[in-house]
């Protein structure tokens, strides 16, 4: 019998990036149930910064937050692109809850899991919240929504994904974002700034060996769904920062010459010693890049939300 070949997304993607020269693997992938543990333990890291940065903000200046969303017609769709386990979110959501206003939380989530655990916590911390979950490709789900939605969007981009883009990939994010939103729409999207190189590798390249087991994750789900054989300690993982370009970047280092194969795929790739494989990007930005990506795709900035170490912003915009 012919060995079956998959032809999953991951799989896909995964022959693509192993076959490329440098070669890559994407980081979309690193959630899996392990993954999004480790990960858990990476934003629990006194280092790891961001999540408190941003819980930081929505704490403390969510009647602000609040204030600036509304327009002359207080109801809207709150969009959440990513929404995940809505931690920080829930405190919006408690909130606006308590305001005299009409709208609709609409989590757009790849995850039917998530999505399910959330709506079950929404219903059950905040049940007069009205949520509507989607699970999928978010620009799919905004499209479908831009169908039958005639309430003013309010989309929400938070913890500082759009870092993990590369420029090609953000101005492309964006350039959709604004073809599915309307003159007087909102948009809330966060940005790690640039700071202390020493602040930020801390975070990305922790003592505790968290991140390091977040990246090999990866070859562990590839050795358990397309039967590969990655050995994790024939690989290391190594982290750099750029203050110039503000982009962190990782990658995890072959030890050995070696060769991995993937039965699912009958897929070979050999490793040379020390050839690196790219796994992620987090880019920092400041101000002037920020309103720059704004004004290019059609918006303006309406509000940026700091926290007190001026370490993240969450940036309002609204299309023009």
């Amino acid at each position: 019998m012919e060995q079956q070949i998959i032809t999953s997304a991951l799989a896909t993607d995964t022959i693509k990036g192993l076959s490329s020269t440098p070669k890559f693997l994407l980081s979309r992938y690193f959630y899996d149930d392990a993954g999004s543990a480790i990960f858990q333990d990476i934003m629990k890291m006194p280092e790891y910064y961001l999540t408190d940065c941003e819980e930081e903000i929505f704490t403390q200046q969510k009647e602000l937050i609040a204030r600036k969303f509304f327009g002359d017609d207080d109801s809207f769709s709150l969009v959440e692109l990513g929404s995940g386990d809505g931690q920080k979110t829930k405190i919006l959501l408690h909130h606006l809850a308590g305001l005299d206003i009409r709208f609709q939380y609409i989590p757009l989530d790849i995850s039917q899991k998530a999505n399910d655990d959330l709506q079950a916590t929404i219903n059950r911390e905040i049940p007069g919240i009205e949520i509507h979950p989607r699970t999928g490709d978010y620009f799919k789900q905004l499209k479908e929504l831009n169908g039958f939605a005639s309430n003013r969007k309010i989309i929400l981009f938070l913890g500082s994904n759009i870092g993990n883009f590369s420029e090609e990939e953000t101005n492309r994010f964006l350039t959709q974002l604004a073809g599915f939103t309307r003159p007087g729409d909102k948009l809330l999207i966060g940005f790690d700034l640039k700071k202390s190189p020493k602040v930020i590798m801390d975070a990305y390249n922790d003592p505790h060996g968290h991140t390091r087991r977040f990246n090999l994750n990866l070859l562990v789900r590839l050795n358990r769904e397309l039967d590969a054989d990655f050995d994790t300690e024939q690989f290391d993982q190594y982290t750099e920062y750029n203050p110039e370009t503000g982009e962190v970047k990782s990658f995890l280092i072959s030890k050995t010459s070696q060769s991995v194969y993937a039965g699912a795929l009958n897929q070979t790739w050999q490793f040379e010693k020390w050839e690196p494989v790219f796994m992620e990007r987090s880019r920092k930005y400041d101000y002037k890049t920020i309103n720059n990506l704004a004004s290019h795709n059609g918006f303006r900035v309406v509000y940026n939300f700091t926290d007190s170490r001026n370490y993240f912003v969450d940036s309002l915009w609204e299309k023009m």
